[in-house]
């Protein structure tokens, strides 16, 4: 009985051994296929298989509404597995079968698209919705996939990361693991069309464009000219873009018309609302600095942490924008040295997450949160997120344009500036390129150097005086704004700014850069409720909380520490006509006005950021 027990044992790891073996594989061969759907709806899906595999093999799926990978390439091409890129290459070179799925609806697939429809399958009888599509993609593969393992994997960034999210909700059973890469989780209170129910005017108006104007590609809006800062401020009232361009004939446009608040509607479309606790291993991955879904991950994680009883929840956050850590080495962004290959990095972890879960490569000791830490420019680790050793200090708005660690004494202090709606605050400097033009700077626009409005009157800085020792700050940044208007509503932008010293001996050209190390936008009229709006009182101070993201940054000494504030952020938001009317989409001309905006910096009515700091 003994030695019967310790062959079963020895016979086990010999297995284990086995299937824990790789192949090295220099060639992958593209096929493609029309995968049924149960409501009898064929997706078109390029299959790419390894040449000369020796080992059955898992399959990483990625599911896109932008058009397959590979589908122009002749069937049968065979193509050298460096042709991938290294995201891709680095895991397919020791052997995967690689899916790429047009979504339902577009590209070559059949179907209508309905953008980021939540799921509903576990509630309408027959249903079908993305995590449906998912299920019955892997399952034809798992069925028809010759030399599969029987273990599938699911990963994908922004539109993608969100296909990726939702797939993984209600799992077929071969799907081993996930990782949403960049999914957008709200879209109203903080990413890609909305940012605390400030509209992001450019990015939703080409975006919608682009995916809506013809379901079989991708369409860019005929713009007459490069620089778009004044076109969009001569397009005038939001009502003009139905009026003028888009007639009624883009789906998700006339949604933002119907839904101007943060009603059933949106609460709906939120992942915040629908998806479950991890069901199988997901890893979040997010940039600090990602111009589009910024949000998504950190608040994702966070949601499905709350009920993480299995540990199946993890994060990666980096200094990266808008899905960097797939594309080159991620050393810089802008002209900020990270000084290292980040994105390098962040790949031999995909592939060693995606190793463990899906070939039992690997102990599977995964940190709870892989943080990079701006600044400092290290790569940290940490048993939770937000890290738990902070000390939560609070940084004031000063009514001499100072910050200071300590709270206002006076009685009285406040801070004014004019804003007006003809002559709103470029988000970026000029000019401003459409989204995913020619030589667009959109990629890098959330670390350029904030010195370009500094000097602007309808924009207020706080500075401390220069840092004697480091100070690191991570975790969650909140801004407490007091603050009145002239008006009946008000956008206020708040920004947290690394000011490097006016002679900085490691850079000379990096002297008195304004780096924008997070910043974010409220809407007055939410203050309250994002479903119920309500107009302010003209004069009257009150409390605006704005979330100001996560971060992990090393403010060094010899640095400052800024607060600036301003009312617009042309075009990317929207501008706030600054009269209350119940619908911004519909509002006229005459809506718009000036007003005097008061930030309070006082004992009573004292501005300011909390910020977790990491106990030394």
């Amino acid at each position: 009985m003994k030695n019967k027990f310790f062959l079963l044992v020895f016979t086990c790891l010999l297995l284990q051994v086995c299937s824990a073996q790789t192949d090295s594989i220099r060639a992958y061969k593209k096929t493609s296929a029309m995968i049924p759907m149960r409501d009898g709806k064929r997706l078109f899906t390029v299959i790419f298989s390894p040449v000369g595999a020796t080992h059955v093999l898992p399959v990483l799926l990625q599911r896109t509404p932008y058009g397959a990978h590979g589908s122009s390439l002749p069937e049968d091409s065979t193509l050298d597995v460096q042709t991938f890129g290294t995201n891709l290459s680095i895991m397919m070179k020791e052997g995967y079968f690689l899916v790429f799925q047009d979504i339902r609806g577009k590209y070559k697939s059949e179907g209508k698209m309905e953008i980021h429809q939540p799921l509903i399958h576990a509630t309408q009888k027959g249903a079908i919705d993305e995590s449906t599509d998912t299920w019955d993609t892997v399952d034809w593969l798992m069925k028809n996939l010759k030399g599969n393992s029987g273990k599938a994997g699911l990963f994908g960034i922004s539109y993608g990361g969100w296909l990726a999210l939702v797939g993984a909700v209600d799992p077929h059973p071969a799907l081993k693991a996930s990782s949403e890469q960049a999914c957008m989780s709200d879209l109203f209170l903080g990413d890609d069309f909305h940012h605390n129910g400030a509209f992001r005017l450019s990015y939703g108006m080409e975006y919608s464009y682009e995916l809506e104007f013809d379901k079989t590609t991708d369409s860019d809006f005929p713009f007459p000219q490069f620089d778009l800062y004044d076109w969009y401020l001569k397009l005038g009232p939001l009502k003009n873009v139905n009026d003028k361009y888009f007639h009624n004939k883009i789906p998700t446009w006339n949604n933002f018309v119907q839904h101007p608040n943060y009603d059933a509607f949106w609460q709906k479309n939120s992942p915040l609302n629908y998806v479950p606790p991890a069901q199988i291993p997901q890893l979040h991955v997010g940039g600090y600095y990602d111009q589009e879904d910024l949000n998504g991950p950190q608040l994702m994680y966070r949601q499905m942490e709350k009920d993480d009883k299995v540990n199946y929840n993890y994060l990666v956050l980096g200094p990266w924008n808008h899905g960097q850590w797939a594309m080159g080495k991620g050393d810089s962004l802008g002209k900020i040295s990270f000084e290292s290959a980040t994105s390098y990095w962040f790949q031999a972890l995909q592939k060693k997450w995606f190793d463990f879960y899906l070939k039992g490569i690997g102990d599977g000791n995964f940190e709870e949160a892989y943080c990079f830490q701006t600044g400092s420019n290290q790569w940290k680790t940490y048993a939770a997120w937000p890290p738990k050793q902070v000390e939560l200090r609070k940084l004031y708005a000063v009514a001499n344009n100072t910050a200071s660690f300590s709270k206002p004494v006076a009685g009285t202090g406040s801070v004014s500036y004019i804003s007006d709606p003809a002559k709103p605050v470029p988000y970026r400097a000029q000019p401003i390129e459409a989204t995913y033009g020619t030589a667009s700077r959109w990629y890098s626009w959330q670390v350029e150097d904030q010195r370009f409005v500094y000097s602007r009157p309808d924009v207020i800085s706080f500075s401390m005086d220069k840092l004697k020792d480091n100070i690191t700050v991570a975790g969650e940044i909140t801004a407490h704004l007091f603050a009145s208007t002239s008006g009946t509503d008000a956008d206020w932008i708040v920004k947290l700014i690394d000011v490097y010293p006016d002679v900085d001996t490691t850079s000379l050209t990096m002297s008195g850069y304004q780096l924008p190390v997070t910043m974010e936008v409220f809407r007055g009229r939410f203050r309250k409720s994002f479903s119920s709006p309500a107009p302010l009182t003209p004069g009257k101070p009150e409390e605006f909380v704005i979330g100001l993201h996560d971060i992990n940054h090393s403010f060094k000494k010899g640095h400052h520490i800024m607060i600036q504030i301003q009312s617009t952020w042309f075009p990317v938001i929207d501008r706030n006509p600054q009269k209350y009317v119940a619908n911004i989409f519909e509002a006229k001309e005459t809506d718009f006005i000036k007003a005097t905006q008061t930030i309070y910096c006082n004992n009573q009515y004292a501005t300011y950021i909390e910020l977790p700091v990491i106990k030394e």
